[in-house]
């Protein structure tokens, strides 16, 4: 374990790698550099009832200016936060960056997020003004309004539809706001250049937040300064590259939406496009056919559910050549992370399995062309992970959180590890403290949180940032993720563990979506499991086990079965006293609108122990089972009780 007072892992800076590169460059002057050397080049596109819109650099330019010099006139001042609440959409991004060209602070929030949340969020950060995509987000933030928030002024629109031409009080279109300012910019010729100039590297470019895991999210401001260091370390890094081809469909409120979609994007000239719905992401995705496409472990675990459930339904000489190609592709993906190469029967066979399954997988997939796919968040399933590395994408993890706008470290192409995340990136340093926390400083990290003192005080120390992940570094300098510092917990008998460490092998099954470890001051693991309803139902069609619904499904003996076999897979790569000896199916997965997750699907635990207590007492206390009453809310804002009867299961080791 590297000390502190050792030296730590560094690279070089990464504006000297790049000529055009410079420190006090900002989002808004690059912008303007795209606009004037580049203007007719496709910079944004959005398929729009089936027909793909196009937005050139100067149309990018034009929507966000004339957008900053309309909000300037409504009363937005420098160092305003703006709620900016939807789906991804053209609109909200150019509305994100006409704020910040009028050093005002966009605030985005994941759509789902409830009103109650929102209206914390809104009064933490003093929303005076707020973009919302559509009807349904205007509806929610009216209700705030009306429910005692009345300093909420104006709320801007993107979707007409359900409220053109009838309009509550302070509810107006994106495009009249975007109007006015043409207008004025047409009469004051110098307002163009003023509205660039204005930002500075040093100015607030987005309040992003924290998942929440204990209590209300923080906010944490990133700078232009800190966006453009971790694009441009990346980019020195070989992780991005000019003129990359991206999808936008990750939540706007994420930081890696942020960094992807629009720091990257303006830096490296990016086209950025925009699928139709959240549903037809992955139909547009075809259409896209991007080079750089970004997902986490469980959407890449879905798409591997998927492409088995299409092979089950398929041909009878297709599902042949698949199954007799793909665990070759593995295997040999195995080796040669192995540091084995292949030999020449093995290429010969390996470009004959390309031809006839590896591509037209990809192209049914819309990845052929992707030459840069990434996962990160959580640890990846090591088969999901050989799959689509033997299918020919040269997938690797990434490693990163929203106070270093989460681009710290990758996997490097020619270096591949299953259990790291890889090297730091040029421009950022790593150690280890004394007891194993990971440590990071460079110019990609915040200053601070947003009015939390307090919690700056104890992130960041003597120029270092505190990540809250516990982890090592290897010999050849790569790092290993072992899980929250926070998080590490003891059992009864003192025996010390990570439970998201062990959740997360848990969920490199396609049949576990969420798990919540037990154990702390207990004699014993065990496990809250939730399935995933499309890949246990698929197999339980499969295997011809009848259900109805969720609950009725997850406790079949049959499934029960089958999550053992999990645990017990998990169980022999873990010490004899941190095996799962016993679990329960719940009968729902966790919610967030429950407070059982946050929307990026982090536990609360102290949540999940309250609302799933007499399970877990049934649990140890020996029980075989437990009737629980669940408490739910319906869209009326009534509440009722749902009896259920639940398992409690041993693991039993497989035969």
């Amino acid at each position: 374990m590297m000390q502190p007072e050792q030296q730590p892992i560094a690279e070089t800076d990464s504006t000297a790698l790049h000529p055009d590169w410079k420190a006090d460059d900002h989002l808004l002057n690059l912008l303007a550099r795209n606009a004037r050397d580049h203007g007719d080049q496709v910079a944004m596109r959005e398929r729009d009832r089936g027909i793909w819109q196009e937005y050139t650099w100067k149309d990018y330019l034009e929507q966000v200016l004339s957008f900053a010099a309309g909000l300037e006139e409504l009363g937005v001042k420098a160092e305003d936060n703006i709620l900016v609440i939807g789906d991804n959409r053209p609109a909200l991004y150019f509305g994100m960056l006409g704020a910040i060209a009028l050093r005002a602070v966009p605030s985005p929030a994941y759509p789902d997020t409830t009103p109650e949340e929102i209206m914390g969020q809104m009064q933490r950060e003093d929303i005076r003004f707020a973009l919302a995509e559509d009807q349904e987000q205007v509806d929610k933030l009216l209700g705030i309004r009306e429910s005692g928030y009345d300093a909420l002024q104006t709320v801007v629109y993107d979707d007409p539809r359900g409220l053109a031409g009838k309009e509550p009080a302070g509810v107006v279109a994106f495009d009249a706001i975007a109007e006015r300012g043409r207008a004025r910019l047409r009469e004051n010729p110098s307002l163009e250049q003023d509205l660039l100039s204005r930002s500075s590297a040093h100015d607030v470019a987005v309040l992003l937040h924290s998942s929440g895991t204990t209590g209300a999210p923080k906010g944490i401001p990133l700078k232009h300064g800190h966006i453009l260091s971790g694009v441009r370390n990346a980019a020195a890094a070989g992780y991005f590259r000019e003129g990359e081809v991206h999808m936008a469909y990750l939540p706007m409120a994420w930081v890696g939406d942020f960094i992807f979609s629009i720091g990257a994007a303006i830096v490296l000239r990016f086209s950025v496009n925009i699928p139709e719905r959240q549903e037809t992401a992955l139909h547009d995705l075809r259409e896209i056919a991007p080079t750089l496409y970004f997902s986490s472990p469980r959407a890449w675990s879905n798409m591997l559910t998927r492409i088995q459930v299409g092979i089950g339904e398929t041909t009878r000489l297709k599902r042949w050549l698949y199954n007799r190609f793909m665990p070759f592709a593995v295997e040999l993906e195995r080796k040669r992370l192995e540091g084995q190469e292949p030999g020449a029967m093995d290429r010969l066979w390996r470009a004959l399995g390309e031809f006839l399954v590896y591509g037209p997988i990809k192209d049914q997939l819309g990845l052929a062309r992707v030459e840069r796919p990434y996962t990160a968040g959580e640890a990846i399933g090591e088969d999901v992970f050989l799959f689509f590395r033997a299918l020919g994408l040269n997938l690797r993890q990434f490693y990163g959180q929203t106070e270093n706008c989460a681009l710290a470290a990758a996997q490097d192409p020619d270096s591949i590890k299953l259990h790291t995340v890889g090297k730091p990136f040029p421009g950022v340093e790593i150690r280890l403290s004394e007891e194993g926390e990971i440590l990071m400083r460079g110019d990609n990290v915040f200053d601070g949180y947003y009015k939390k003192p307090e919690s700056t005080a104890e992130t960041l120390q003597d120029g270092w940032l505190h990540t809250g992940d516990a982890g090592h570094i290897e010999d050849d300098g790569q790092v290993v993720v072992l899980g929250r510092v926070s998080e590490v917990v003891y059992t009864a008998a003192g025996e010390r563990f990570i439970p998201t460490y062990i959740e997360n092998r848990l969920k490199f099954s396609q049949y576990i979506k969420d798990v919540c470890v037990l154990g702390m001051d207990r004699d014993y693991l065990a496990a809250l499991v939730a399935i995933d309803i499309s890949a246990v139902g698929h197999w339980a069609e499969e295997n011809g086990v009848p259900y109805t619904s969720f609950a009725d499904l997850s406790q079949k003996s049959e499934v029960y079965e089958l999550i053992n076999g999990v645990i017990t897979r998990v169980n022999e790569v873990l010490p004899e006293g941190l095996r799962i000896r016993r679990y329960v199916n719940l009968h729902k997965e966790f919610d967030p609108d429950d407070g059982e997750v946050t929307r990026t699907r982090k536990l609360r635990r102290n949540v999940i122990d309250e609302n799933y207590k007499p399970i877990i007492d049934a649990i140890y206390n020996g029980d075989t089972s437990v009737d629980y009453e669940a408490r739910i809310t319906y869209e009326t804002g009534e509440s009722g009780v749902l009896k259920r009867h639940l398992k409690v299961a041993d693991v039993a080791k497989e035969n």
